[in-house]
């Protein structure tokens, strides 16, 4: 049975968000798992697939994270902020980022923890939320699924916009906004369930539905057919090695635990 981490299960389930997608998209990936997973869906079933990752050229290989050790990236071309911003407008980008909180709606908190106007920490601000949620697909990364983080009720300051009603007066979503997978420590979600309520997808090998419902600040849909997150291959094992070839998705997790529980 082959060996595999946590941080190399959410990697290859964060490369499944993009196998729907067509054959050249653009994708946003902020943050270790999300720039490894849009990595290996370019390296295995979606060549085409263009990232926008910290470097402002494209490059046909995917550069590996880390220290580079003598690697010289081929440029093949380069993107500034005007192209980003029509390609979001166009709406052929799926961004996958790593916010802090999330609630029920899919609504995303990037900004501060607290009330707004007298705010316990203070953060990052709304960044590109607000464009991407009504604009592009998006999916998300949270490194702990526990209640602080799937929050009851809203977020504290909505900085991404999701499917609450009560938040457009006109009941209709923007026709933009599209959300698609969460990953976690503990499984995959979707927004899958009536009124694109948030559903659990698949469980984390040794993971129980229960655990994950007892980490969440609200009700979660468990579908009939609920399956188990699939294992990663040899094969992407090895590919996720050349593009992480420091392994520093070993600290993604504290202690680099094995995707299986034991």
């Amino acid at each position: 049975m082959t060996e595999f981490s946590l941080a190399e299960l959410c990697i290859t389930a964060g490369s499944e968000i993009f196998r729907d997608e067509t054959p050249e998209v653009f994708a946003t990936v902020i943050g270790l798992v999300p720039r490894l997973a849009g990595s290996l869906a370019k390296k295995t079933f979606l060549p085409g697939l263009m990232m926008s990752d910290g470097e402002y050229y494209f490059a046909h290989e995917p550069v590996p994270v880390g220290p580079r050790n003598g690697y010289m990236p081929v440029k093949e071309g380069a993107i500034g902020y005007e192209r980003v911003f029509d390609l979001i407008a166009k709406g052929n980008r799926h961004a996958f980022v790593g916010p802090v909180q999330v609630d029920q709606y899919g609504q995303m908190n990037l900004s501060c923890i607290g009330d707004y106007s007298s705010p316990k920490v203070t953060m990052l601000g709304v960044r590109g939320l607000p464009g991407n949620t009504v604009n592009n697909r998006t999916s998300m990364f949270f490194q702990s699924h526990n209640k602080r983080a799937f929050v009851p009720g809203e977020v504290d300051m909505v900085s991404g916009a999701g499917y609450n009603p009560a938040r457009y007066p006109n009941g209709v979503f923007p026709k933009g906004l599209d959300h698609r997978r969460i990953i976690t420590n503990l499984c995959v979600l979707d927004f899958e369930g009536k009124n694109k309520a948030i559903r659990v997808r698949s469980l984390h090998p040794g993971v129980t539905f229960d655990e994950v419902q007892d980490n969440t600040g609200f009700e979660l849909i468990r579908p009939k057919d609920l399956a188990e997150t699939v294992a990663p291959t040899e094969i992407e094992l090895a590919i996720i090695d050349s593009l992480d070839p420091n392994n520093l998705r070993k600290n993604i997790f504290k202690d680099n635990p094995n995707g299986r529980r034991l």
